[in-house]
């Protein structure tokens, strides 16, 4: 199942670019801080600088020059200056608090040079005079007092950071899949759910997990959905069914009034006007016959219920031998049929069942012969074109509307109505048509014919 791997993988692509984005965002907030901090690294150089400024007056003094005095004082910072030798202060600033003893010993010194002198953090510079200690105000700054490192720590601190780094990120991972685990486990059967519920089949979920909800909902929609789909089949059972008694049980009568409209017509005791209606009768009897013939196929084909037999024929012969059966047929000349087919196209093989391809052209030929009482000529025309056999038919008589022939492409059902219930309708001997080509493999559409009437065009896939 594709969809469950895919969300997966995007679950995975945002855990990475968060951690990613983490790292940044760290890297970043680290940058800033140690750029905020750099500054701590001025009291030393300040001590330095103040240690090369001392300068000797004329007297034997010391005095420090006004730039790094002002300096000074405007940090609140005291300083003074211990004797190497006696190590007493030999200089000290205005400011200097009075719990700053005067004198330090050795240890004093080694105290003050890493650490504070009564709460003031001190830092030192050398001069040649002596040791220049500042103090600067209390809690500005914290300083380490016994700063030790191992060696290798140092030397392989890039290599501990990213063994840790690494070490994070598993442990992201683990908790990121441990926590999804079970979404994910409740993501797979709702998938295959939903995915069963497009193809028709019946869907049971497990109603557990944190999609239970959800599982509840498909679970439903598949019971509605078997319903109906049951209901629908009882439906179309009826509806065939109803089709076929029916027709069986029309046959019968209709054949008595077909067999004494027929003896009628050769009555000599009846007048000439009787004798006429018998024929009208025998005529909408045929019509009839024909009719439940065509619903009761087009019915069979709509369900799959016609039986089928195809095998390898020359398309060209059978529609061939139908043209001739209608020239025959064709004893006042009102409906001349013309073969429009190149000569040098003698074969196209076609697996299909020989009966409804022949129905199907039929209908065509009946089709254009119905709608056209008063005459017209019909134009029979076969083709092979891109592995493809096309049967066209088409006729220079009344034709159809632009209207009607898209609801002949496209209406599900065989009846075009008109308001005319006298004429022949267009529709149940077209639908069979569509239905015998899709049963084919193929498919029949409806036009304008270039002789300026009605074409039907049926395109078969050729067999090799």
């Amino acid at each position: 199942m594709k969809s469950v791997p895919k969300l997966i993988r995007r679950y995975l692509g945002i855990l990475l670019l968060s951690c990613i984005l983490l790292l940044i965002l760290n890297f970043i907030l680290f940058a800033s801080l140690a750029a905020n901090q750099a500054p701590n690294v001025h009291p030393w150089k300040t001590a330095e600088e103040t240690a090369e400024a001392l300068r000797q007056t004329n007297e034997g003094g010391l005095f420090l020059p006004d730039p790094i005095a002002l300096e000074l004082k405007a940090s609140n910072v005291w300083a003074v200056l211990i004797d190497n030798e006696t190590r007493q202060v030999l200089w000290q600033t205005d400011n200097l608090p009075e719990s700053i003893p005067l004198s330090y010993t050795l240890s004093d010194i080694a105290s003050l040079t890493r650490g504070y002198i009564d709460g003031y953090p001190t830092f030192t510079g050398a001069s040649e005079h002596g040791l220049v200690v500042l103090g600067y105000p209390k809690d500005s700054f914290w300083k380490h007092m016994w700063p030790s490192w191992d060696y290798y720590l140092i030397a392989r601190l890039p290599w501990t950071i990213l063994c840790v780094l690494a070490v994070n990120l598993a442990l992201i991972f683990l908790i990121y899949i441990t926590a999804n685990s079970k979404l994910l486990k409740s993501i797979k059967p709702i998938v295959n759910g939903i995915r069963n519920l497009s193809s028709g089949e019946p869907v049971t979920v497990k109603e557990k997990g944190l999609l239970s909800e959800l599982a509840l909902n498909i679970n439903k929609t598949s019971e509605i959905l078997q319903s109906q789909h049951a209901q629908l089949r009882r439906k179309e059972t009826a509806r065939a069914n109803w089709i076929a008694g029916v027709s069986h049980d029309i046959r019968t009568p209709l054949s008595m009034v077909m067999g004494y409209a027929g003896q009628l017509t050769e009555d000599t005791h009846l007048t000439d006007e009787e004798r006429q209606k018998a024929v009208i009768i025998v005529k909408q009897s045929e019509r009839i016959r024909n009719l439940i013939n065509d619903l009761n196929l087009a019915s069979k084909l709509e369900y799959n219920m016609q039986p089928i037999h195809p095998k390898k024929e020359n398309i060209i012969a059978i529609v061939r031998q139908v043209v001739v059966d209608f020239m025959n047929m064709d004893m006042d000349d009102r409906h001349p049929i013309i073969w429009e087919t190149e000569d040098t196209l003698t074969y196209c093989p076609v697996n299909a069942d020989r009966d409804l391809i022949r129905r199907a052209v039929s209908n065509l030929i009946w089709n254009s012969i119905s709608h056209n009482e008063q005459g017209c000529h019909i134009f029979v025309n076969l083709a092979a074109q891109n592995g493809s056999c096309i049967i066209m038919t088409a006729d220079d008589g009344v034709g159809a509307s632009d209207e009607q022939i898209e609801k002949l492409n496209k209406a599900p059902h065989y009846m075009v109505c008109d308001e005319n219930i006298r004429e022949q309708r267009h529709g149940l001997g077209l639908l069979i048509v569509k239905q015998i080509a899709a049963a084919h493999g193929g498919s029949a559409v409806i036009e304008h014919g270039s002789h300026g009437g009605f074409c039907v065009k049926i395109e078969l896939p050729m067999q090799e």
